[in-house]
């Protein structure tokens, strides 16, 4: 019971990683209806923002502030420079749009700071949380600031003009159109928040993974596999995805023989495709029904 009680901790502390990321995710999804195979070179690119203001000086919290901001202006560009023409256009075409954005990021962020590891600070120490070996002041941490960041969107798309606006530009567009919302901006505000959240989860993840241009590729993954387990219309059931995929790990490589970390990711690979056959809109997410 013990070596039980141990792995699920420790798999809530993995799994606010995976949460942070499936945040972000379903953010982009809710906004255009597609999934941002670049949403972790994204993170990953305003991580080395913060790493290089930090090294020319700027204390962590500026450094993370100057970040979103930086994350947030840069998510509106990219929705209207790139993905704004190709509102209309096939899937295949985003799809080659998203992929075209990760190659060029990525090289992008190799070129500038090349491709050694470095090392990230983190604002909450090291030490072991309560006294706890199994989770650290930073995994505490990076769980407290997913469920706020979970809080505040709540708050923001419940009880803000802004927020029921771009709920109304993702349920019912023409519909919000009719009423003189502005749904193309609508969606540009849904990419900003994507990276901002994106940059927070990169900035959280860092010091865990270290920070180099591949270091969001498998949780990328994950975050897909936590945002399809809680459902791609649902933050709350992204988040909650999240904690129950990063304990699904950790138990399935406790208990399940022959299951060691070369596996863990086929594993997250394997709950999309079971969540997808078995339930399409995931645990928390609704069906959409379309008229023709």
């Amino acid at each position: 019971m013990e070596l039980f009680t141990n792995q699920i901790l420790a798999g809530i502390a993995t799994g606010a990683i995976y949460a942070c990321m499936a945040l972000a995710v379903v953010m982009i999804y809710q906004a255009i209806d597609h999934l941002n195979f670049a949403q972790g070179e994204m993170a990953m690119f305003a991580t080395f923002v913060s790493w290089q203001l930090m090294q020319w000086g700027v204390p962590y919290w500026g450094a993370f502030v100057l970040t979103l901001v930086f994350a947030f202006a840069g998510g509106i560009v990219i929705e209207r420079v790139l993905f704004k023409p190709l509102a209309k256009a096939p899937i295949l075409t985003n799809v080659a749009g998203f992929i075209a954005l990760f190659a060029i990021i990525n090289s992008c962020a190799g070129l500038i700071w090349d491709f050694t590891i470095k090392q990230y600070p983190t604002p909450f120490g090291s030490a072991p949380f309560l006294g706890s070996q199994l989770i650290s002041t930073h995994q505490a941490g990076m769980i407290g600031v997913t469920l706020l960041l979970l809080l505040g969107l709540f708050f923001f798309f419940q009880y803000t003009r802004i927020g029921l606006a771009m709920r109304a530009a993702a349920a019912l567009p023409e519909s919000a159109r009719l009423v003189g919302i502005n749904t193309s901006w609508m969606i540009a505000l849904g990419w900003g928040m994507a990276s901002a959240i994106g940059a927070i989860a990169g900035m959280l993840i860092a010091p865990v993974v270290f920070l180099e241009p591949n270091m969001m590729g498998g949780v990328l993954i994950y975050g897909f596999a936590a945002a399809v387990l809680g459902g791609l219309t649902s933050p709350f059931g992204a988040v909650v995805g999240g904690f129950l995929m990063g304990v699904f790990e950790n138990l399935a490589g406790t208990y399940i023989p022959g299951v060691g970390n070369e596996l863990k990711l086929p594993i997250a690979l394997a709950l999309i495709i079971s969540v997808l056959v078995v339930k399409p809109a995931g645990l928390f997410g609704r069906h959409i029904v379309k008229r023709v």
